[in-house]
């Protein structure tokens, strides 16, 4: 899977705003880190993202393409995308509190 490495971060794309989710509305996991959509995001050509994703995945609900974002995480972190009502957040694991029982 390609992703986007700069400075040891990798590129993560997440749509924070509510109305539909990204990756957790059936975007397969390779679409978050595809190098393509993340130079849409970042050189604001909008009129190209939402064609760019419903060509490559044309089964994908769409509603949660327009607000995405990218999110710059150390390479290697393990992470969870959560969602509410359609909100997106990234989580690494490092920011949970871990119970060893």
């Amino acid at each position: 899977m390609k992703k986007v490495v700069r400075d040891g971060m990798v590129g993560v794309l997440v749509s924070p705003g509510f109305g539909g989710g990204f990756s957790t509305w059936g975007y397969p996991l390779e679409a978050i880190f595809d190098p393509h959509l993340i130079y849409l995001i970042e050189t604001r050509k909008e009129d190209e993202i939402l064609e760019y994703c419903e060509t490559k995945w044309p089964d994908q609900y769409s509603d949660g393409v327009e607000n995405l974002i990218v999110r710059w995480i150390p390479e290697g972190s393990e992470f969870v995308i959560q969602e509410y009502d359609g909100a997106e957040s990234l989580m690494l694991k490092t920011d949970f509190d871990w119970i060893t029982a």
